[in-house]
């Protein structure tokens, strides 16, 4: 009987966070108040990975030595498929994320405490600007 108690308060817990945890900005433009679609942020707790239509179970992960890593697999869904793949997760210099898929490196920020502050909405807000047409 406490043994089964045991598992079931097991079963409650909440997953432990993980090194990688928050909301991660794929592009300067990317709306970090959504999360999992297109023009989102992608989102990882635990060992849940939230990305652009679909959704991942990190598992078994193993620590890369020296080297702030993590690689798992991945088990997902989206749009009505199913699939596994391999990923690598690591901490940028900056702080930021860095994702490894099969041949593919991608580079994220991090979105900070409150998503909607340090979102792009115009050219303007990363420094550049349209050229005024040369006079006649």
């Amino acid at each position: 009987m406490i043994r089964a108690g045991l598992c079931l308060a097991a079963l409650a817990a909440p997953a432990a966070a993980g090194p990688f945890d928050g909301l991660w900005r794929p592009s300067p433009t990317a709306d970090c108040t959504r999360v999992g679609g297109d023009g989102g942020a992608l989102k990882i707790e635990g060992d849940s990975f939230t990305g652009a239509e679909s959704t991942c179970d990190l598992t078994l992960p193993v620590n890369v030595r020296d080297m702030n890593a993590v690689l798992y697999d991945m088990r997902c869904t989206g749009e009505g498929d199913e699939w596994t793949q391999r990923v690598l997760l690591m901490t940028a210099a900056d702080g930021g994320l860095i994702m490894l898929l099969n041949g593919f490196a991608f580079k994220y920020d991090a979105c900070g405490a409150d998503p909607a502050v340090g979102t792009v909405t115009t050219s303007d807000d990363i420094g550049v600007a349209e050229e005024a047409p040369a006079a006649d």
